[in-house]
């Protein structure tokens, strides 16, 4: 096999790979997950920091004013920990993955729903139409009956 076909049967075997249903679904998700991450950090750095720094300045912090992801813990040894970075980004993990459990509940619930409404139609068809016997058995009810008249 020459190089040519080698490289025309590569790009054959990836366009195959890469233009299957799943991947398309999974390059979607990923891009909408972006998007998403980006309206989170939206709403924790515009909305919820603001709120977090006001009820900490109401308790007395020092610098709240200038926002929650400037405060910094200085040890007796002079080495700076920025806490308040910390906390903005566990308050973005919690939504995102509140939100996730959210989503995959309701999903799940749909889902499950789907599945109980389905198995029931299922039972109310068996139930209605009475079983059709086997071949094999109407053949042998058959020679019953023919026994039986003789």
């Amino acid at each position: 096999m020459g190089i040519k076909n080698k490289a025309a049967s590569l790009i054959e075997e990836f366009k195959a790979f890469a233009f299957k249903g799943n991947i398309v679904d999974m390059a979607i998700g990923i891009i909408i997950g972006a998007a998403f991450g980006k309206i989170v950090n939206s709403f924790v750095n515009d909305v919820v920091m603001p709120v977090v720094t006001a009820l900490i300045a109401k308790c007395g912090g020092q610098n709240a004013g200038e926002g929650i992801k400037t405060l910094v813990y200085t040890t007796s040894e002079g080495i700076a920990i920025p806490y308040g970075t910390f906390i903005g980004e566990v308050l973005n993990f919690l939504i995102v993955a509140f939100a996730v459990f959210l989503l995959m509940k309701k999903f799940l619930g749909f889902m499950q729903n789907m599945r109980k409404k389905k198995a029931e139609e299922e039972a109310a068809a068996a139930a209605a139409a009475p079983a059709e016997p086997p071949a094999q058995e109407k053949l042998l009810a058959e020679i019953r009956d023919l026994l039986k008249n003789k």
